[in-house]
């Protein structure tokens, strides 16, 4: 009995070094790549470094300036906001829409979910970026077509305050493939024996969507709803390249701020402390996310 337990603690401690080794990659990645750069940001955060001298330790005076004095801070983080709460809405109810079109059978479906997702892949690219610039330029498809129609459309869309920001959410709706398959994939795991009872009963078809479908898909919801959050407040390249942050700032993203603090004005400790500050504000709208879940997100096994 004594050898069994002893073979099998080395059987187990074989698997271990074995699974650790496999492992090795990823946590050599993740220590690198990820921990270490963290831990330094963190201590960058709190001194005044210039990425030429020696880095000064000044305490939380990054974060105080940035709170209490920093204007600009606010302007972009204001922009982030404004981006991402007309983002995140149209695009998950987009992505579902055109999911619970592809759901349905129809002929070369594959290739149509396939073209459907191509945004996703090459949208946060930089040549999109200044396709989608063209477009929206003065000299560019979507002017020349207003021109056409009659519409004398003297200043851009990019030019104008008011409208540039939509173009870039736009773009950001336009991308919408990855949340569009997590919704197809949900849409699939529905049992088709709710539908059935619902059409027995004689449910209109909306009455089926906000009764069955809706509520069965809020796990869902709920996924892509953190996502797409972290990644609106994330938005850099598509501010950066087609309007460098104008006019007059209406569509200068909190990425773009931090990082022209960083390689604009070499104000890196500066800039780590924004970095920080929207760690935080991403943390809080997470947590209250999973704070309310128990009261709109519904699973089938139920939650202890």
């Amino acid at each position: 009995m004594k050898t069994k337990t002893l073979v099998k603690k080395k059987y187990k401690r074989q698997d271990n070094i074995a699974a650790y080794l496999m492992l090795s990659p990823w946590i050599a990645g993740f220590i690198l790549m990820w921990l270490i750069p963290m831990v330094i940001s963190i201590y960058y955060s709190f001194t005044d470094f210039n990425l030429l001298n020696k880095p000064q330790f000044i305490g939380v005076d990054n974060y105080v300036r940035a709170l209490t004095g920093d204007k600009t801070f606010y302007k972009a983080l204001g922009v982030t906001f404004a981006y991402v709460f007309a983002l995140v809405p149209l695009r998950l109810a987009f992505a579902l829409f055109v999911a619970m079109l592809l759901n349905k059978k129809h002929k070369g479906l594959g290739l149509y979910r396939t073209l459907y997702y191509v945004p996703s892949i090459i949208g946060g690219s930089i040549a999109v970026s200044v396709v989608w610039k063209q477009m929206f330029g003065n000299q560019g498809v979507i002017m020349s077509l207003l021109g056409s129609l009659g519409i004398d459309q003297k200043v851009s869309f990019l030019g104008n305050t008011h409208t540039a920001l939509g173009v870039i959410v736009v773009m950001g709706v336009w991308q919408f493939g990855s949340s569009m398959l997590i919704f197809l994939s949900a849409l699939k795991q529905i049992p088709y024996s709710l539908y059935e009872s619902a059409m027995v009963d004689g449910a209109k078809p909306w009455k089926v969507f906000t009764k069955i479908t809706l509520p069965m898909l809020t796990p869902t919801i709920f996924f892509n709803l953190i996502l797409q959050i972290i990644n609106g407040f994330r938005v850099f390249t598509e501010s950066y390249v087609i309007t460098d942050g104008g006019p007059l700032d209406s569509t200068l993203s909190y990425v773009l701020y931090l990082y022209r603090r960083a390689f604009t004005y070499f104000d890196m400790g500066y800039s780590c402390a924004l970095a920080w500050i929207l760690v935080a504000i991403v943390g809080v709208f997470t947590v209250f996310l999973f704070k309310t879940q128990n009261n709109w997100v519904h699973y089938e096994a139920g939650r202890d």
